[in-house]
């Protein structure tokens, strides 16, 4: 914790595998690291933002040009980037991750690549872990994902705002509106902009679908118009951001939505360990919810294996 504090990035690096390590010894460490740094973090600490979108949008240069904006400004930044699992190895292809040269040669950055594993298109089991460590160490944590399949709500519940890439011309919006895209993110960029009128149609369009879309909470969220080729729109975007974050802190929202975020990573953590059969045996989905909401406040890892325990022992009466 104190070499953490103190923004050591062997600490870093070392607190990482320690979570995403599977071995029975070594749980116990991380749980208990990951309970302290959850506990410490609440509602403050760094700002959480996730980058999704289809494959081909220009996720990682658009990444790229966001760090290098944000390093000017003199904050610094961890980035996990989630991506598809080698069939042979089960480890991450790391695929266009090279175009990220930020995190290369700036101590001011640190980027963490990990596997989809089993899960194409959502989060590594391992990714809110990952998360916790490293807003305890930098101003800003990214979260880019694979960019297939229903990685949009699941990021949604480990980050702050949600930013979704698209490109000119894509012809995604009739699908986005299909698939209930529209409704989570917080922040829409239409990339590659240099690209003219095509790219301003686009951004058109998804302004007129967002304003036919339901939203918790109402309003519309920005669409911005960007370039990670000429640099176009990453002031804009980064204001978008500010203003977002702003807006959550000063109302209370942030700390909800980190909650919200948290009792949805134990009721999966619960799911996928215990199925629906273990969470009948403690109550089912009411029970949960109710424990849940008398103790806003403690750390979702803790919680999980807490509770994890209470079902083995109720499913050996």
């Amino acid at each position: 914790m104190a070499r953490l504090g103190a923004r050591d990035r062997a600490a870093v690096a070392e607190a990482l595998n320690l979570v995403d390590d599977a071995r029975p010894a070594r749980r116990a460490e991380a749980l208990a690291l990951l309970d302290a740094l959850e506990r410490e973090g609440g509602a403050g600490g760094a700002r959480r933002v996730g980058l999704t979108g289809a494959p081909g949008a220009g996720k990682s240069t658009l990444l790229d040009a966001l760090v290098r904006a944000l390093r000017a400004r003199g904050e610094t930044i961890g980035v996990v980037a989630v991506d598809p699992s080698s069939r042979r190895t089960g480890g991450a292809l790391l695929g266009d991750r090279i175009r990220v040269r930020s995190a290369a040669r700036d101590a001011g950055v640190f980027f963490r690549s990990m596997a989809a594993r089993e899960r194409l298109g959502g989060l590594a089991e391992a990714t809110r872990a990952s998360v916790v460590v490293l807003a305890a160490v930098y101003d800003v944590v990214f979260v880019e994902t694979v960019g297939v399949g229903q990685s949009e709500s699941e990021v949604a519940d480990v980050v702050d705002a949600l930013v979704f890439v698209t490109q000119p011309g894509a012809g995604d919006l009739l699908q986005f509106m299909k698939a209930g895209v529209l409704e989570i993110p917080d922040v829409f960029v239409v990339n590659k902009a240099d690209l003219g009128p095509i790219a301003e149609r686009t951004a058109r369009e998804l302004e007129a679908g967002l304003g036919l879309a339901e939203r918790e909470g109402g309003g519309a969220p920005r669409v911005v118009l960007a370039s990670a080729r000429d640099g176009r729109g990453i002031g804009p975007l980064l204001d978008a951001l500010d203003a977002h974050h702003g807006a959550l802190a000063a109302g209370g929202a942030l700390a909800e939505r980190r909650r919200r975020g948290r009792d949805r990573f134990v009721a999966e953590a619960l799911r996928a360990r215990y199925g629906s059969y273990g969470l009948a045996a403690f109550g089912g989905a009411a029970a949960l919810a109710e424990r849940l909401a008398a103790e806003p406040d403690a750390s979702g890892f803790g919680f999980a294996e807490r509770l994890g325990r209470e079902i083995e022992e109720a499913l050996r009466k």
